[in-house]
């Protein structure tokens, strides 16, 4: 079984891993993931799954998994009710890069992201986020509706 797919960003030079894929189709298909943290393996070369959160698991539980002098890209799916009282869900594809983070780091991440975000069909909204406040739950909540 291939670990890595073929794709490939010239800039980068990272690939994707099958199970970044995988791990999404079964947050956006089954529900089985509340949020998915990924990160890029610089050895392998590629984008890898470094944590999935529960469905039982809060927006703050995702917040404070995330590293905070490292980047990071995650997907959350955010549940709400409209003022139709209809329930919905929203996907938000999220690059997290601290302003403390390395410098490569950044540019590593921000090299490869439009690369891994065409891997990751079905994303609903994207948010850059260099500060927690800029993905606050009040954020992805005006978002969402």
């Amino acid at each position: 079984m291939a670990l890595l797919r073929s794709y490939s960003s010239a800039s980068s030079g990272m690939g994707v891993a099958d199970q970044c894929k995988d791990t999404f189709l079964e947050l956006q298909r089954k529900k089985t993931h509340r949020y998915v943290i990924f990160k890029i393996d610089e050895k392998l070369k590629e984008v890898v799954v470094e944590k999935t959160g529960g469905t039982a698991e809060s927006y703050n539980d995702f917040v404070s998994s995330l590293p905070e002098n490292d980047c990071r890209y995650a997907i959350y799916d955010f549940d709400f009710v409209t003022q139709e009282n209809c329930q919905k869900s929203k996907i938000f594809f999220i690059a997290w890069s601290p302003s403390m983070s390395r410098i490569r780091a950044k540019m590593l991440y921000a090299t490869s992201k439009a690369l891994f975000r065409q891997e990751l069909d079905g994303v609903h909204y994207e948010i850059q986020a260099t500060d927690p406040t800029e993905m606050d739950i009040e954020v992805i909540r005006d978002r969402a509706h």
